[in-house]
């Protein structure tokens, strides 16, 4: 998540300045792709992307501008993303521009994936909150430009709360006792799709763990420090009480149809989220409503700022031949007037709030009126609150790509109750710590 002020800083800022030696393997970029360009013409740049909206950007800007011109590919979706920019990166035909999230710069930064664009976009900073200009960087130096922020809050349906007599939970044991009452009427208080263990990391980061950290001149790596071990528990008892549905986001329409019919009744999400629920919806319009993010008993107010709700940006890879063209179109996509609107609004665009210093003022165009209904106003304080209790001490080990496709492997054994989320942990720490060995990264665990 990316904030506007020094207490909303995002995360990702604990690796910015990081400048130890062994802490990043040191690995040459590949050979330059070329990007499109016909001398005689434009240059062209590939653009590969999975957002709502950036069709019609791609469209505006390639409008706008007569030298540049960018050629949109859309990926289906985060995870894929991440393979099929591996794959391109070894093949030497890696796109000059990519959607990524804050969480895999450092790890595409060890790999020799992207370019440092610092001298493109060093001028245009302070456009950008602090925190959202700090996901892009690595050891001090760019290497992309930030497309949003994302609070985070719970999104639940009134109309079944109100039903069984449940307010809307304040902390996680609340959750998972209006789990326990709903589940006597055959609906499900979340949802855990088998392939994204993201719930594990972000309710981990919220109980203060912290799996990697920076331990003198070595990565430090603790999956089982008492943050997460806090986390496991609360996914546990979710899990052995059979309060989550099941359903994968392969089959995005079919779970966005069994919010809409009251199969699960609430959501941790971000403003962007909710442009997928506006656009399948067709019953449901007008029973939602936000609450805070669930607290753990007797702890203030915290909203984790990771892994698919981190800020978005525009990375340029390595092999582009025309760096500081790229630069300069990412820079166009995150501060027009006209695209950041179309990507701020639900209907349009992602439903992302903006990575500028005065995205606060974009909430009413990132939360729907049509959604929320009644509970429109009071929503757009629950997102505006939300920005000001972010985590801010988690930070992203240089092998963060690899280590979550292994949890997503994991992970599916513990929503189908073949393992434990314990057993997840004892996994990942043995095979973080290994991995990042065979890298040649220096690292304690």
């Amino acid at each position: 998540m990316n904030f506007t002020s020094p207490r909303r800083r995002f995360a990702s800022a604990a690796v910015a300045g990081i400048a130890l030696s062994g802490l990043l393997a040191a690995c040459g970029g590949s050979g330059s792709q070329d990007s499109g360009a016909d001398s005689s013409g434009p240059v062209t740049l590939d653009f590969w992307g999975w957002a709502n909206g950036q069709e019609a950007v791609v469209k505006a800007f390639n409008a706008s501008h007569k030298d540049v011109q960018l050629k949109y590919s859309k990926v289906t979706d985060q995870l894929t993303m991440q393979k099929q920019l591996t794959n391109a990166v070894k093949a030497g035909n890696a796109p000059c521009l990519l959607q990524n999230t804050g969480e895999y710069v450092t790890s595409w930064v060890s790999q020799g994936a992207l370019a440092d664009i610092t001298q493109y976009v060093e001028g245009e900073k302070d456009k950008f909150n602090a925190g959202s200009w700090a996901t892009g960087q690595v050891q001090g130096k760019v290497y992309g430009v930030p497309t949003a922020s994302a609070p985070a809050f719970t999104i639940y349906r009134t109309d079944l709360f109100a039903k069984y007599g449940l307010k809307a939970p304040t902390t996680w044991d609340d959750f998972i006792a209006a789990g326990k009452e709903l589940k006597k009427h055959d609906i499900k208080i979340t949802n855990y799709a088998g392939e994204d263990p993201s719930t594990l990391e972000v309710l981990a980061m919220q109980a203060g763990a912290h799996w990697y950290a920076i331990d003198g001149n070595a990565w430090k790596v603790n999956f089982k420090d008492e943050g997460t071990l806090k986390a496991a528990k609360v996914i546990q008892e979710i899990i052995d009480n059979d309060l989550n549905s099941k359903l994968s986001f392969a089959d995005y329409a079919a779970v966005q149809r069994n919010y809409d019919n009251g199969g699960t009744a609430t959501r941790q999400i971000s403003t962007w989220q909710m442009s997928g629920m506006v656009q399948n919806f067709t019953k449901s319009f007008g029973d939602w409503a936000l609450s805070p993010w669930p607290t753990f008993a007797g702890e203030a107010a915290k909203t984790p700022a990771a892994t698919n709700q981190s800020g978005n940006l525009t990375l340029v890879s390595e092999q582009c031949k025309n760096k500081e063209q790229a630069a300069q179109a990412a820079l166009w996509m995150s501060t027009d007037t006209g695209a950041v609107k179309t990507m701020a609004s639900p209907e349009t665009g992602s439903g992302v709030m903006p990575a500028l210093k005065d995205s606060d003022s974009y909430v009413s165009e990132a939360i729907s009126q049509k959604l929320l209904g009644k509970n429109y106003e009071p929503g757009k304080k629950v997102v505006t609150d939300s920005l000001g209790t972010v985590t801010t001490d988690w930070t992203f080990g240089p092998n963060w790509t690899a280590m979550f496709t292994e949890m997503q492997d994991e992970w599916a054994a513990v929503v189908s109750k073949k393992q434990k989320v314990t057993d997840l942990l004892d996994h990942m720490q043995e095979w973080t710590v290994n991995d990042l060995k065979q890298r040649g990264i220096s690292v304690k665990g």
